[in-house]
C-alpha cells in the first residue's frame, strides 16, 4: 500500500510541475519605426555622419559545415544627455554585401540618453557570418555622435554562445 502512494504521489508531483509553460513576454513590442519619424529641417545645420556595425546572424562551429545560428541585439543609442539625435537610415546587409532590409525610409529620432533596439531573430540566417548594418544619422553640432554596438547570443542543450561587437565611424 505505501508502494502504491508512493507511485502515485510521485506521478501527481510530475505532472503538476510538467503544467507550468513559459509565458510569452506581452510586455515586449518592436520599434514602431513610423510612430518615431522626424522631419529635419535643412536650416538647422545639423552635422551628418555614417557608421558601420559587424553581425553574425551565424557562427561556425568545428568546421565550416557545422553553423549556429544567433540572436543579434543591434543597440542604437543617443550617449548625449540633452539633445536629440536623428537616425535618417538603418539598413542591415548580408555576407555578400546585398541589401536584406532598410529599417527606416525616413529620419527618427532618439531621445537624450534613450537606446532602440533592433533584434534578429536566431531563426533568421539571411545575414550569415558576415552580416552588417550601415546607419547614417545627424546631430547637433556639439553633441556627442550615437554609439551602435550588438550583441549576438545563443544557447544549445548546456552550451551557451555570447559576444559584442560595437561600431565604427565611416
Amino acid at each position: 500500500m505505501k508502494y502504491i502512494a508512493l507511485i502515485s504521489f510521485s506521478l501527481l508531483l510530475m505532472l503538476t510541475s510538467c503544467n507550468s509553460e513559459i509565458q510569452p513576454y506581452d510586455d515586449i513590442t518592436p520599434i514602431n519605426w513610423k510612430e518615431r519619424a522626424a522631419t529635419i529641417n535643412p536650416a538647422d545645420s545639423l552635422q551628418t555622419g555614417s557608421s558601420y556595425l559587424a553581425v553574425y546572424s551565424a557562427i561556425y562551429s568545428v568546421t565550416e559545415h557545422r553553423i549556429i545560428n544567433l540572436t543579434v541585439t543591434v543597440s542604437l543609442r543617443n550617449i548625449s544627455s540633452t539633445d536629440t539625435i536623428y537616425i535618417r537610415k538603418a539598413d542591415y546587409y548580408n555576407t555578400e554585401g546585398d541589401l536584406i532590409r532598410s529599417y527606416t525610409k525616413t529620419p527618427v529620432y532618439l531621445k537624450p540618453l534613450e537606446t532602440i533596439e533592433i533584434v534578429i531573430d536566431e531563426k533568421d540566417n539571411h545575414g550569415g557570418s558576415g552580416a552588417n548594418f550601415i546607419f547614417e544619422w545627424a546631430k547637433q553640432e556639439n553633441t556627442h555622435e550615437p554609439i551602435f554596438d550588438a550583441v549576438m547570443i545563443s544557447t544549445s542543450g548546456q552550451q551557451g554562445i555570447s559576444f559584442t561587437t560595437q561600431g565604427i565611424n565611416r
